[in-house]
């Protein structure tokens, strides 16, 4: 089976969701998060992550998220997992009980497909897609591991190489050549791929999986949330009515006029926060949509 027809079957019982120029929606990808070991990616952006998730929950937007949530290749266990980040699950749980929580599931978390759900009447998905009665260009959610052969075919081949030769290998700073993240090559080739599916399905496409974020133009059609899992900062793609953004959340030291008593030989005082930064912007439908 061709990359375009695994990246079609992803959409073939896909839930519709409304765009209206009033609707809210952020797409988070790539969380992987994981146990809180040295090998937990996820672990260094925690504050980053939980404190937009609260911003967004405050401010009544629909949460998606584009696979990749949880490392289940390092770790086979979702529950501990969800004990190491409790605050991150509940807060989720919030956003299920008002009906705006969906998950897809990715390539590191395609084990959720046939997981008992976290919630209650909750499903996982491998895609969603997003429609105006407005504009008739539909805006597709997926992982993207699709178009990559060996992350969606031979994904346990995949796991097994990242779980017992790969992770141990990244202690002493060795990358991952099979890893569309970590490898510029691969990355490139499967955003060209994304590119011509978006123009051959005559749709917007939203993806996660390399770690790249990207905001589409009219050439391109294609969208990256990025990941929560960059060095010092976390990405997402949020969509207000017809506007979409690309938005970093990241750690700022606020700047001080209070620098203690220097008799008393006390420290100065910086307040660290968490700042979101939006990157770029545009607006997704436009007269030429039609």
């Amino acid at each position: 089976m061709s990359y375009m027809k695994r990246l079609d079957r992803a959409f073939e019982n896909a839930p519709i969701l409304p765009i209206t120029p009033n609707t809210q929606y952020v797409f988070f990808s790539d969380c992987h998060r994981g146990i809180g070991t040295n090998n937990d990616n996820f672990h260094q952006n925690a504050n980053s992550y939980f404190a937009a998730l609260q911003y967004y929950y405050q401010y009544g937007f629909h949460y998606i998220e584009v696979g990749d949530g949880d490392e289940l290749w390092e770790s086979c266990c979702l529950d501990q997992i969800v004990e190491i980040h409790e605050d991150v699950f509940s807060l989720l749980s919030q956003f299920h009980q008002k009906n705006k929580l969906y998950m897809l599931y990715g390539n590191h978390d395609m084990a959720k497909k046939n997981q008992e759900p976290l919630f209650d009447n909750f499903q996982y998905y491998e895609g969603i897609i997003l429609k105006s009665e407005n504009f008739p260009i539909e805006l597709r959610i997926t992982h993207g591991h699709q178009a990559d052969l060996l992350n969606s075919v031979f994904w346990k081949l995949a796991r097994f190489l990242v779980r017992y030769l790969w992770t141990p290998l990244e202690s002493f700073g060795v990358l991952d050549p099979t890893s569309a993240a970590k490898n510029n090559t691969k990355k490139q080739k499967l955003e060209k791929r994304y590119m011509e599916y978006a123009h051959n399905s005559n749709c917007l496409l939203l993806t996660g999986h390399t770690h790249r974020p990207t905001l589409g133009d009219s050439l391109s059609l294609y969208y990256n949330s990025g990941s929560c899992v960059h060095p010092k900062c976390i990405t997402c793609i949020e969509l207000c009515g017809y506007r979409i953004n690309l938005v970093k959340w990241h750690s700022c030291v606020e700047k001080s006029e209070h620098f203690g008593n220097i008799y008393a030989k006390c420290p100065p005082v910086y307040p660290v926060y968490i700042k979101r930064e939006v990157l770029e912007t545009e607006i997704l439908f436009n007269s030429n949509s039609n």
